[in-house]
């Protein structure tokens, strides 16, 4: 029987870690396949790169953790880009064009976040919804046309401590988020509600707020990762920020974010899921793989990550079922305590 206990906390360790055992050994391929890739300046640039991905994966983190779902960030992105773009064209300080972008990427989270809280219609709905729709009235704003804004944003390239700036924000965003959610009343009320909503309810936790804030967190981030990618694309186009849903959610998810919720961490989770999926995409440029079968890896990043993540979930309750006790997440800590919890 001991046997058969150790086993099974070793195969729960290893998916647990299962994001970084692969970060480690696809690194490692890469660096045996080209050396090229094992180099200071390629990991930098694999981080500069993913930047504002990890920036939106950070989001929707926050929203996977409450059991929603965002598939509306990179229609978000693409409205805010319009706004900011046309602000600069126009004239408008760069200041006042990304806060203008910013306070609408905000206002689209809040809105999904208001119709899911107070309307109650299922997050994959509301926000497919607003995907097609938000979409839809970026090319309105845009008129489809493609907008130069290098000259106006040539900020990526600077540094800030001798860090590249898309790194530090990306860093400083996932720092916060960090702290909100592993040492605020706050983060642990979030945890309460993606791991038994209706626990939460009936410990007095104000559900719909703490909802509305997840979404709102989370158009906040996709504002702000438009900023970064515009600074570093330097063009916005009828394809901005067309897929990047998925890799955000890929990221998140590979980083040990379940989305039946209530379990995740921005630090160190997130951040090595989102290196791994742009390593990932990195490498393969290296070792010239045909672009039609690039295409593909996307998917099965997210399938595979999907798929660790019911492995996970469906381990730790064949454990309970067995009274085996096992490593408390800060989600399932909050469970055991929610009886407990306040406002």
């Amino acid at each position: 029987m001991n046997a058969n206990h150790s086993r099974t906390r070793l195969l729960l360790t290893i998916l647990k870690n299962s994001t970084t055992i692969l970060f480690v050994v696809i690194f490692v391929v890469f660096s045996l396949l080209d050396q090229r890739f094992f180099t200071w300046a390629n990991f930098e640039n694999i981080i500069a790169s993913s930047a504002f991905v990890g920036i939106l994966a950070v989001g929707m983190t926050f929203v996977l953790l409450t059991g929603g779902i965002d598939l509306s960030v990179g229609a978000n992105m693409y409205i805010t880009g319009g706004i900011l773009a046309i602000l600069l064209k126009q004239g408008y300080p760069l200041w006042l064009s990304i806060l203008a972008g910013m306070l609408c990427g905000t206002a689209l989270g809040f809105f999904n976040g208001f119709v899911i809280s107070k309307v109650k219609i299922i997050p994959f709905m509301v926000t497919l919804g607003t995907l097609t729709a938000g979409r839809g009235l970026a090319l309105l704003i845009t008129q489809s046309a493609a907008i130069n804004v290098t000259k106006e944003m040539p900020f990526a390239a600077a540094r800030v401590l001798g860090v590249p700036l898309p790194i530090a924000v990306f860093l400083a965003l996932v720092g916060v988020a960090f702290i909100l959610l592993n040492y605020t009343g706050l983060g642990r009320q979030i945890y309460a509600l993606g791991n038994d909503p209706e626990a939460a309810k009936k410990a007095g936790l104000n559900v719909d707020r703490l909802t509305l804030f997840a979404y709102v967190a989370c158009g906040f981030c996709a504002a702000l990762a438009t900023v970064i990618a515009l600074s570093q694309q330097g063009r916005l186009s009828a394809s901005f920020g067309e897929g990047v849903e998925f890799r955000a959610i890929a990221a998140a998810v590979l980083g040990g974010t379940s989305l039946f919720g209530g379990v995740g961490a921005v630090f160190p989770g997130t951040l090595i899921g989102t290196m791994l999926v742009q390593m990932i995409s990195n490498g393969m440029v290296y070792l010239q793989v045909d672009l039609y079968l690039q295409d593909m890896v996307s998917p099965l990043v997210i399938f595979f990550a999907v798929f660790v993540d019911a492995q996970r979930m469906n381990l730790v309750k064949r454990l309970e079922r067995r009274n085996i006790r096992v490593e408390k997440t800060p989600g399932r800590l909050l469970a055991e305590k929610k009886a407990s919890i306040t406002l």
